[in-house]
């Protein structure tokens, strides 16, 4: 692979999709963060520094969700589909170099679309004088980063064998599963039966494990409750070999297919 070709294909990626308008999604995030901030005060008259907190890690994460799965699950697909692969492939640029540069481009997108909601959450919170842990905010953003770019590696992955249909709800569905995975293998424990036990133990082995990356709670009641700097790392660590694993089995796939 050439870097070169790759950060063409990225930056095309990243072009693409924000003259897609994606990132006027921010000015929604910015609407409902607005909105939460007049209307909570009159439902939550003693909480709602705390609801408005959990509220605006929420809405960045299902925003940043919503915007992976349906451009990452349609990234390679809707080529094959539309038979514009053909064009690529014949151009001088490896399989593997397609597969990679949109996965650094949407990554880029992602990167941008939660670093400014970022900031607008902070604004907000420093705009309502709202006590919130600046540094915690800022490690779950990063890590939100990271699980986003994993949900991509693994739509991409789906999206060079599946329609895009189904690509779509297979992430989803895999995505709601790994956030619960440490919970099925203690579920396994407790049901004592050894096919069961077996079932979850190998979900967990198999589905990526999202809440070693998802940090929004955390953020939330602060740094006291943040994992240490090597538990950090070696959750990051996860993600980014997670991801490579994800690519790998696409970038695989993809060069069987015949087109």
């Amino acid at each position: 692979m050439t870097i070169n070709r790759i950060f063409v294909l990225a930056k095309n990626v990243f072009q693409e999709v924000v003259r897609d308008r994606i990132l006027y999604i921010i000015g929604f995030y910015a609407l409902i963060l607005a909105a939460a901030f007049r209307v909570l005060p009159q439902f939550a008259a003693t909480t709602e520094d705390k609801i408005f907190l959990d509220f605006g890690m929420a809405a960045m994460n299902a925003i940043g969700l919503i915007v992976t799965i349906f451009v990452g699950t349609g990234l390679v697909n809707k080529e094959i589909e539309k038979r514009t692969i053909l064009v690529l492939i014949a151009k001088p640029v490896s399989r593997s170099e397609i597969i990679v540069g949109k996965y650094l481009g949407l990554s880029a997108v992602l990167a941008v679309l939660v670093a400014t909601m970022t900031a607008i959450y902070l604004v907000f919170l420093q705009f309502g004088n709202i006590h919130h842990p600046t540094a915690s905010i800022l490690i779950a953003a990063i890590f939100l980063v990271l699980q986003l770019s994993l949900i991509t590696a693994m739509a991409i992955t789906f999206g060079v064998f599946t329609a895009s249909l189904l690509a779509t709800v297979l992430t989803f569905a895999v995505y709601l599963i790994g956030n619960i995975t440490q919970d099925l293998v203690q579920l396994g424990r407790l049901s004592r039966n050894p096919g069961i036990e077996g079932l979850t133990q190998g979900l967990f082995l198999i589905l990526p494990d999202l809440s070693r990356l998802d940090l929004k709670n955390d953020a939330v009641y602060g740094l006291q409750a943040l994992p240490d700097t090597t538990a950090l790392i070696t959750n990051a660590g996860y993600g980014l070999l997670y991801s490579a694993l994800l690519l790998a089995i696409a970038i695989f796939i993809f060069s069987q297919r015949e087109f």
